[in-house]
């Protein structure tokens, strides 16, 4: 309760709307898209919230169901034969992640390149819009919150927009287009200034406004209005009985299955690496620049999952749209995260029929500005200046992540920008220069095994009866295998005619 002030009050509720309104189709989406049943994502959107909300050492991001693990979730389930039991191995998988965090193991989430998260943001940002354009345009085949390039129903990102251009509703893009509108007029510093105005989220507005458009649809246009697939779809119940009666709960039969303790293994460090990946994003978008702790992180994740699989909710991380959409809208602290679950707890118990009739397409537009702000032209020339070493791995994360999915395309962006930071600091630990005949060569920094060949390169090139001056005294740690080769070159020296000085080059001596 810390976090809790009067100060953030206002900014904290604000923020948790626009989250709720995000996170509700989400969470359904990702179920759905996971063969998993709908209320199982939103059971792990509240615990996301409330539980990890709680718990987390981050003052601005958001956990729940995660749409880069959907295919992981659809194979587990099939794997171990029943949803019951994958939620049993979600259980242990949390249990994995809490004695992960509590040896602090979190330190691993400090090891990702910068270049390679921020591609990670732009590439969601770009993996939003780019799926919106079906829902606005009325074209609900694909489930809110698939994010992987191949759906579920084999067309995929680019394909999906095809059709959808090809089958457009009017009413669809109608309520699209006025609430995009909407929430871009209530960003405006002049709607701000307006007391009373000014607090209220555009996104909240601009719901309401596509809902009460659908609704007069049905008076004067009935062949626009929005009906089944094109709607948010809550499982409703009629008593809290009814509500307990759907929760599905975990089937422990499988303890002595090796299939049940690798589905639980993978899932944790999955879980854990897109938990280190949002939070890492997360932590760049914050104005405040505060750097979330990634083992408490571990443990408050690791309590959610095995919360949320008692209950039947499906697996839970740190999630970036959710986040992103939390900064974007003001949040100040952690309350905004926590009023978000309360919020998805609260209001699909008692007004599930209202949420209902919220069409898809004015969700859609909430979603378009969230990926803008995410995929900002700015951050592509920005990147683009500091040099391909950076800019590279951003652009390549950002293919790789919109033809595969999250995690595949993060490995490739990975590999590819430790490739870069290996290069760099090859060429930093190794210099030569020359100047009329005499040589300098320096090396300085840790000088690992991995050198070798750059250094043989360089030695290589200094020619017969030339005057070299070798300096090894800014190197901190010099490899067995480097030594060799400063010791090879300079035994060759004399044979050469090269005029050889040496500079703090004991250590090497010692092993003639």
């Amino acid at each position: 309760m810390k976090y809790f002030s009067k100060a953030n009050l206002s900014a904290d509720l604000s923020a948790s709307l626009v989250v709720f309104l995000v996170a509700l189709p989400l969470c359904l989406g990702i179920a759905v898209a996971s063969g998993a049943p709908p209320l199982s994502g939103l059971i792990a959107g509240i615990i996301g919230g409330i539980v990890v909300g709680a718990l987390s050492g981050s003052h601005i991001s958001v956990s729940g169901p995660a749409a880069g693990l959907t295919v992981i979730v659809l194979t587990a389930q099939k794997d171990l034969g029943s949803f019951e039991l994958f939620i049993a191995a979600v259980v242990v998988a949390g249990l994995f992640q809490i004695i992960l965090g509590v040896i602090k193991a979190g330190i691993i989430g400090y090891y990702f390149p910068n270049s390679v998260i921020k591609g990670m943001l732009a590439a969601i940002g770009l993996i939003l819009i780019l799926k919106q354009i079906p829902h606005a345009l009325g074209w609900d085949k694909d489930v809110m919150g698939d994010e992987n390039f191949i759906q579920p129903d084999q067309q995929n990102t680019f394909s999906e927009i095809w059709l959808a251009l090809q089958y457009p509703s009017t009413g669809a893009i109608i309520i699209s287009v006025i609430a995009l509108g909407v929430i871009l007029l209530f960003d405006k510093p002049f709607i701000k200034r307006i007391k009373g105005l000014g607090s209220i989220p555009g996104a909240l507005v601009a719901v309401f406004a596509g809902l009460a458009i659908n609704q007069l649809y049905g008076i004067i246009m009935p062949e626009w209005k929005l009906e089944g697939e094109h709607l948010v779809n809550i499982p409703l119940a009629s008593s809290t009985s009814e509500w307990v009666g759907l929760l599905r709960f975990p089937d422990f039969s499988m303890l002595q299955s090796s299939v049940f303790w690798m589905v639980a293994v993978i899932s944790s460090i999955l879980q854990s690496i897109e938990t280190f990946l949002s939070i890492e994003a997360a932590d760049k978008l914050d104005a405040k620049k505060r750097i979330t702790p990634p083992s408490k992180e571990l443990v408050a994740q690791g309590v959610g999952n095995v919360v949320s699989g008692l209950i039947g909710g499906l697996p839970i991380t740190a999630v970036i749209v959710r986040s992103s959409a939390n900064v974007a809208a003001g949040a100040k602290t952690k309350m905004s995260a926590i009023f978000h679950g309360i919020l998805l707890l609260v209001l699909t118990v008692t007004i599930p029929h209202w949420l209902n009739l919220i069409p898809l397409a004015c969700l859609a537009s909430v979603l378009f500005v969230v990926g803008f702000k995410l995929a900002k032209p700015a951050l592509f020339k920005s990147m683009f200046t500091k040099g391909w070493d950076q800019f590279l791995p951003f652009v390549i994360t950002i293919i790789a992540i919109l033809v595969s999915d999250l995690l595949k395309g993060i490995a490739v962006g990975m590999v590819v920008g430790l490739v870069y930071v290996v290069k760099t600091n090859f060429h930093r630990s190794v210099r030569i220069t020359e100047f009329k005949g005499k040589y300098l060569l320096r090396l300085q920094k840790d000088v690992s095994f991995l050198n070798k060949a750059i250094l043989m390169r360089e030695l290589a090139k200094v020619p017969d009866g030339a005057t070299i001056l070798i300096d090894v005294s800014r190197a901190q740690f010099i490899d067995a295998d480097i030594q060799e080769v400063l010791n090879n070159f300079i035994a060759s020296a004399s044979d050469r005619e090269i005029k050889l000085t040496l500079e703090g080059f004991k250590l090497a001596s010692e092993n003639e």
